[in-house]
């Protein structure tokens, strides 16, 4: 079944003294995801600054992130983010994402994911969306959005550096370019060299004229570099030169436990959710169990959105953004919404049934 038009509870909500229906139950695929976000990064990018402004303003709910972890496949992990979103978007659901890094070496990639959409009035689930493009698309465009706020008042990055060269790497590289930004150089570092190769050649696809220089270490790579994002699997700290960050560079700390306590400790520090970040031992989280203090963070993203803080100019500005469900909940009702414009939601027939109370 095709579901031509966005109906239901689920999509407008109910007229007054209407009572709610049961919405009808859509699949959307990677592929459909694609198509819905391509080319529109300057608006998911915004989306994403309404959303951080709706959390900041308490019209969300982002209950902690559940891990799922297994003694018999120690590098893995499944994690469920639950969350509603209100505002004009009202929404709830839930995020259900995969990290198994094994999967790089047989040739699929190492995150997978779904996301279920409830509906605001009834609770109904009325959409499945393929997830991990949403994932990467909210997590590149919530990056976009911090270099764009936090190098305010200092000279704008022309040197990038990406620690790390996987599926999220190439969607920061594409929103930054998507909204706005060139570099004059771009350097690349990974510990498997293929990776490094690889993402090298996706760069050069682009068209970019800056040179693009691969870093065998990760020092040759900050040190050169005015923006830096990390975007690694590190597990715990593996940075641990503060004299490396000496030029104050603007960095997207993105995969969370890539730096040492101590860069932190004289860096200004920036985090999406300061509950959600200082936990799971993030590189944040260490700096609060070795100091006993949260003294250390700077403020939040939507702190310098509101003006509330200005990033300073004279000491490295680190984000570290743990990644919150309400923006998987943004992105993918925009992705339904985009889909359900072009007439090519694909339903489930019956996928609710037994909906008379007694039979």
């Amino acid at each position: 079944m095709t579901i031509t038009q966005p109906t239901g509870a689920a999509t407008a909500g109910s007229a007054a003294g209407e009572r709610p229906g049961v919405p009808p139950f859509a699949v959307i695929s990677g592929g459909q995801v694609q198509a819905a976000l391509a080319g529109h990064e300057r608006e998911i990018v915004d989306l994403v600054e309404a959303v951080y402004r709706l959390h900041g303003a308490g019209d969300s709910v982002n209950p902690p992130s559940y891990f799922l972890r297994f003694p018999d496949r120690p590098t893995a992990r499944i994690i469920a983010l639950p969350a509603s979103i209100g505002g004009p978007i009202r929404v709830d659901g839930l995020k259900w994402i995969a990290s198994f890094p094994d999967n790089v070496a047989v040739g699929i990639p190492r995150a997978s994911a779904v996301l279920i959409l409830n509906d605001h009035d009834t609770g109904y689930p009325f959409a499945c969306l393929e997830a991990s493009i949403i994932s990467a698309s909210r997590t590149a465009a919530s990056a976009a959005l911090a270099a764009e706020r936090l190098s305010q008042g200092r000279p704008r990055p022309t040197r990038i550096g990406f620690v790390g060269t996987g599926l999220i790497a190439r969607y920061i590289h594409t929103y930054l370019a998507g909204t706005g930004w060139s570099f004059d150089q771009i350097g690349v570092h990974d510990t498997a060299a293929d990776s490094a190769a690889g993402f090298r050649g996706y760069l050069e696809r682009t068209g970019t004229s800056a040179p693009i220089t691969v870093h065998d270490t990760a020092e040759g790579l900050i040190r050169a570099s005015d923006l830096i994002v990390f975007a690694t699997i590190a597990g715990a700290p593996h940075i641990h030169q503060r004299s490396w960050f000496d030029h104050n560079p603007l960095v997207l700390h993105v995969s969370l436990r890539d730096l040492d306590p101590d860069i932190l400790l004289t860096a200004a520090n920036f985090v999406d959710d300061i509950d959600h970040c200082l936990k799971a031992d993030t590189s944040p989280h260490l700096v609060e169990q070795r100091t006993g203090s949260r003294d250390f963070l700077t403020g939040t993203l939507d702190d310098v959105l509101a003006g509330r803080v200005t990033p300073p100019t004279d000491r490295p500005v680190i984000f570290s953004p743990f990644g919150l469900g309400v923006l998987d909940l943004a992105v993918s009702k925009y992705v339904y919404d985009q889909t359900a414009a072009t007439g090519q939601l694909h339903g489930v027939d019956d996928f609710f049934t037994d909906l008379r109370r007694y039979g």
